[in-house]
């Protein structure tokens, strides 16, 4: 999405709808939620839990030192529920808050299609403006 070239989603409306049907939680080997210190304490306080039983039930550190929301075995986000619901929704970090508007889903109407494939509340629903794409986007950078 650099230089003059219009972004596609410019051209025509992105449409979105997030179902919450819960696969943009369930991640393959590699894939990460990523928190920074803040979010991280955000999370805790909705919980109502204490630093040290949040951090060894919730979080889990990178081998470079990158905090992430700790998964359960079948890769599912911690704090996916059994209903695909998120248990902290309100206080989701802001890599779950910008889905699907994240720079590498955004480089090309293509790059879009393809997670339309993972995700079912792509192309539905009602049109997104471009200004609000642009800020998730943003948001990301």
């Amino acid at each position: 999405m650099s230089g003059s070239r219009v972004p596609f989603f410019e051209e025509s409306p992105l449409h979105f709808e997030c179902t919450r049907c819960g696969h943009c939680c369930i991640a393959a080997d590699g894939f990460h939620v990523f928190l920074d210190r803040d979010e991280a304490e955000v999370i805790r306080a909705l919980l109502g839990l204490s630093a040290g039983w949040f951090r060894r039930r919730y979080l889990h550190r990178l081998a470079d030192g990158e905090l992430v929301a700790a998964t359960e075995a079948d890769g599912r986000c911690v704090f996916l529920q059994s209903d695909g619901s998120c248990r902290v929704y309100a206080a989701r970090p802001l890599q779950c808050r910008t889905y699907p508007f994240w720079p590498e889903v955004l480089a090309s109407r293509h790059a879009w299609l393809r997670e339309a494939r993972r995700c079912e509340g792509i192309n539905r629903g009602g049109e997104v403006p471009p200004g609000r794409v642009r800020r998730q986007l943003q948001a990301c950078l």
